[in-house]
């Protein structure tokens, strides 16, 4: 059976999980849903209560029927490279190609509905709250004038966007920032904006879960940081990222959180701060993990490998001579 992976053609971060793949022998079809309906096709068949069907790309059919998994990494919007795109077009491709997967019987990561669900901020921090995570005091306003009495409460801020952007897709990324005591809220009103209060952090988390698989790793805040560098994707440092032990209270809410948000991938957040406590900042379903990978050695494209690997609902588990379970 063939593990399926929805991405766009440059992601380094799909390309280390295949290097696992391929290793061990499974196989592997990487397609972009934005080559519908040119390097991409698709063909289903009602029949005995379930679509029988194929996807082709590059050349290579596979059977709707024989998927194991489907990762949804970094796929584009359905048909957005077909030679007349338009949002007609991408509404019919996401309907055929997402409707006929959803009833092929692989497992997801993550399910598309999960996804779109955990992509919420305000959904995020209430979840994580509910799973017992501290949560920084937050709030989300057009109202100009809640935002300057929860500023009032709270003087030392950071603005943040409420869907929030890798760096790496500009223009729409924007930095989490600090806001100044003099600010005029009166922008606000203008669009929604996410204040929260600035944690006094000694240390950043990435916890990147893979099914049960917890892994974490903390960047120590660099000695010469001021109270203005509080994303650590915009900020330069030299310091490495290294494995940290999850605290058993953590893991815990943490797993909690993946079985409420019905999530097989998630990329969690934290700030440390100068008691060790660590405050929950969000949860990317289809999080980067990458350069964690290269500073830490942890073995995170391994293990997304082996989750996408394992035998699907109808393959039959066989055993080596060594006794090693082989998919």
């Amino acid at each position: 059976m063939t593990v399926l992976i929805l991405t766009c053609e440059e992601d380094v971060t799909a390309d280390m999980v295949v290097v696992h793949l391929n290793a061990s022998g499974v196989p592997v079809v990487r397609l972009d849903p934005a080559d519908l309906t040119g390097g991409v096709a698709l063909s289903g068949e009602w029949v005995h209560g379930s679509f029988r069907g194929h996807l082709s790309c590059g050349g290579r059919l596979v059977s709707i029927g024989g998927l194991r998994s489907v990762w949804v990494r970094r796929p584009g919007a359905p048909a957005a490279r077909a030679p007349a795109p338009s949002a007609w077009l991408t509404e019919e491709s996401a309907q055929a190609l997402y409707g006929m997967l959803r009833g092929c019987g692989a497992r997801w990561m993550n399910h598309p509905d999960a996804a779109g669900r955990a992509r919420h901020k305000p959904w995020q921090l209430r979840l994580a709250q509910w799973s017992g995570l501290p949560v920084p005091a937050t709030l989300i306003t057009t109202f100009p004038r809640a935002a300057r009495e929860f500023a009032e409460r709270y003087p030392d801020l950071v603005v943040k966007p409420v869907s929030g952007a890798h760096p790496q897709d500009p223009p729409r990324a924007v930095p989490t920032s600090r806001v100044s005591p003099e600010t005029d809220f009166s922008a606000v009103a203008y669009g929604p904006t996410l204040l929260q209060r600035r944690i006094t952090k000694r240390a950043d988390i990435r916890l990147t879960v893979v099914g049960d698989r917890l892994l974490a790793a903390r960047k120590a805040a660099a000695p010469d940081a001021g109270p203005d560098d509080v994303d650590v994707r915009f900020t330069a440092s030299d310091v490495p990222w290294r494995p940290a032990d999850v605290p058993p209270r953590v893991a815990e809410s943490v797993h909690g959180y993946m079985r409420g948000a019905e999530l097989a991938y998630g990329a969690f957040d934290f700030a440390e701060d100068t008691d060790g406590t660590w405050w929950f900042l969000e949860c990317n379903q289809s999080g980067q993990f990458g350069f964690v990978e290269v500073d830490t050695g942890q073995p995170i494209a391994r293990t997304i490998a082996a989750w996408l690997a394992r035998p699907g609902p109808e393959e039959p588990v066989r055993v080596d001579g060594a006794g090693t379970t082989v998919p």
